[in-house]
């Protein structure tokens, strides 16, 4: 029987493979702003630049400049033998795949969106998934009693890709902020861009930090949406009104959800205008999306600022 992504994780963890890391965090001159925040039952999070700090601060598929690219090809030929299975050109691996890479990258990405205004968002998986296929033409053959079928197998393809194309930690006082939100029975989410691995990404490097509550107490069934669920990614406003409409019908109305994320344009302006409350995190400079135009108008204004997740216990008058 083929492993789960998560038995598939804690394999690539105990061979202790080199991994890329994430730089240090460069401080931002910023004043919190935490005042007690009444009225909240929920709270969604942003993952990548949020929970996590990230190669880059936000999740990405095609890096500038693009030689994490060529590293994380380069690994991914040699750790699934792609090789021989290759259309070759003169050069290191990578170069006979980047393009292949590339190209269903743009080709996903060019798919119509069901509303005006929603943005492509390009699932991994179906990338790896056709560059695997066009592999079969040459004889390519993988361990399938231990992968499962091509797709579980590209799930595995794309995330051991996106771990070494993207360094991951999880944030200082990540899981001490979610521990207290747990405390006071204020319900958890996520609404975030990300792929089907990225919940496993998230939780894998929360678990190294400390130990978190039952994932089933902790987060809310109808409060977990990432983008590749439904092929848009935000600042598409389909994503922040399924979102609402799903925690509606569990009873949460949307000024009783607080949505906590590093940017603003992206994430927090559009969730505000669903009716949601909002925190800014401006705990680094990477992945910080501050508009000054947008901090002064009381329509996209934050409510709260943070510098640090430790900060979330005072928003919630825990401390």
């Amino acid at each position: 029987m083929a492993v789960s992504l998560t038995e598939y994780a804690k394999f690539l963890d105990e061979r202790d493979l080199m991994w890329p890391r994430v730089p240090p965090p460069v401080a931002v001159q910023a004043t919190p702003f935490i005042k007690p925040l009444e009225g909240i039952r929920i709270v969604l999070w942003d993952v990548y630049g949020t929970l996590l700090r990230t190669t880059g601060g936000a999740f990405c598929l095609l890096p500038d400049p693009q030689t994490p690219l060529e590293v994380a090809l380069e690994k991914t030929i040699y750790e699934f033998n792609m090789w021989n299975s290759m259309y070759r050109k003169p050069g290191p691996p990578w170069r006979s795949m980047i393009n292949n890479y590339q190209r269903y990258h743009k080709r996903l990405s060019m798919v119509a969106t069901k509303r005006t205004g929603d943005l492509t968002d390009p699932d991994l998986v179906d990338i790896w998934e056709a560059i695997i296929t066009r592999l079969f033409e040459k004889s390519y053959s993988y361990d399938k009693n231990f992968y499962g079928d091509v797709r579980q197998f590209s799930e595995k393809v794309a995330y051991f890709f996106h771990s070494n194309l993207q360094g991951v930690e999880a944030r200082p006082a990540a899981v001490q902020a979610m521990q207290d939100l747990h405390a006071i029975d204020v319900r958890q989410g996520v609404l975030a861009d990300g792929q089907m691995f990225s919940l496993t990404q998230l939780l894998r490097a929360l678990t190294r930090q400390g130990t978190l509550p039952p994932l089933a107490a902790m987060f809310h069934p109808d409060g977990v949406l990432f983008s590749y669920e439904l092929g848009i990614r935000k600042p598409s406003r389909s994503l922040f009104e399924l979102t609402v409409e799903r925690l509606k019908a569990a009873g949460f109305l949307p000024e009783q959800i607080l949505h906590i994320s590093c940017r603003m344009g992206t994430d927090l302006s559009p969730a505000k205008a669903m009716g949601m409350r909002t925190a800014l995190l401006a705990a680094e400079k990477t992945g910080l999306q501050v508009s000054p135009k947008l901090l002064r108008d009381s329509a996209t204004r934050p409510d709260r600022l943070l510098t640090d997740l430790s900060q979330v216990a005072t928003v919630f008058g825990i401390i």
